[in-house]
C-alpha cells in the first residue's frame, strides 16, 4: 500500500514493491528503484542505490511519523502519511474526539505490548498500547482521563482494523 511522504515542500508517493532482507524494490512517484537499505547500530540508515551510497539520520519529533532527516550536507523535515496517519488526521488533531471511550487501531496489525491493566487510572495522551502494523510500531494513547474498564486483546494477538482494543469507564 503506497504511503505519502512529505519532504519539506515536496510530496512523494512511495510503495514498497518487494523486499528480500535488506534488498528493496521501491516505487517513488512511478519510478522503480532497487536499493540496499540497512538500519545501522548508531541509528542511521545506509542506502545503496545505483552505485551511490547515502547515509541518513532520522530524528523523531513529538508527533508520530514526523522526523528531521539529516544527510551529509542537508537537513529536511519529513512526514509519513500512511493509512493510519490519514485516519488519525480525519479524527481530529490528537486523532481522537474528546468524548471517546475506546482505543482502537485504524488498521490490522499485531499487539506488541499493553501498557495498562484493567482498573488502572489513565490520563489523556498517556500511552496505553503498542501495535505493529506495516512493519512499524505505533503507540496508541488514551483519548481522555479515565479508568481502564476492559482490555479486549493480549500481547501477540492479531487485530483487525477499527477493532476496539481498550474500553474506558
Amino acid at each position: 500500500m503506497p504511503v505519502e511522504i512529505k519532504l519539506d515542500n515536496r510530496v512523494a508517493w512511495v510503495n514498497l514493491l518487494n523486499q528480500n532482507g535488506n534488498l528493496l524494490e521501491v516505487e517513488v512517484d512511478g519510478k522503480i528503484y532497487k536499493v540496499d537499505l540497512m538500519h545501522t547500530a548508531d541509528g542511521t540508515f545506509s542506502i545503496l542505490e545505483g552505485g551511490h551510497s547515502y547515509n541518513i539520520e532520522l530524528v523523531p519529533h513529538e508527533q508520530p511519523k514526523k522526523y528531521t532527516a539529516y544527510t551529509l550536507y542537508k537537513e529536511f523535515e519529513l512526514e509519513v502519511i500512511d493509512a493510519e496517519a490519514r485516519y488519525l488526521l480525519n479524527r481530529g488533531a490528537n486523532g481522537f474526539g474528546s468524548n471517546e471511550n475506546t482505543i482502537s487501531s485504524p488498521m490490522p496489525g499485531k499487539v506488541v505490548q499493553i501498557l495498562v491493566n484493567e482498573g488502572d487510572e489513565i490520563k489523556e495522551g498517556e500511552n496505553a498500547i503498542i501495535i505493529s502494523a506495516m512493519k512499524m510500531e505505533s503507540e496508541y494513547k488514551s483519548p481522555r482521563d479515565g479508568k481502564v474498564k476492559k482490555i479486549n486483546v493480549k500481547a501477540g494477538d492479531t487485530i483487525e482494523g477499527n477493532q476496539i482494543l481498550i474500553e474506558l469507564e
